[in-house]
């Protein structure tokens, strides 16, 4: 096989014969929202949102996923669940650091 060919079974069975698929590498469109009227640069402060990620709540307290999770599980925190996206209520996170919200 040459250097610049793609193996038979990457290629696309839709294109002509004699042209490979096309690069795997994609640029990022930036975030999802990006588009949508009224939403650019509008970042609200961690502190006055409603909820966080998981990510989010585990770079907030510098605790690790399983750290947090065992914290839902106790009770310490509120969650959110939508579809299969868990979301944590960002007063529970903040009064956990005994943090004064508001």
């Amino acid at each position: 096989m040459m250097k610049n060919q793609v193996p038979e079974h990457l290629r696309n069975k839709h294109a002509p014969t004699g042209v490979s698929a096309p690069s795997p590498a994609v640029v990022s469109e930036g975030p999802k929202n990006q588009n949508r009227p009224g939403t650019a640069n509008k970042r609200i402060p961690f502190g006055q949102r409603p909820t966080c990620t998981i990510a989010e709540a585990c770079d907030a307290v510098g605790l690790g996923r399983t750290k947090l999770y065992e914290l839902i599980g106790r009770g310490h925190l509120d969650t959110i669940t939508i579809g299969r996206r868990r979301l944590v209520h960002i007063p529970s996170l903040l009064k956990l650091l005994d943090v004064e919200c508001g």
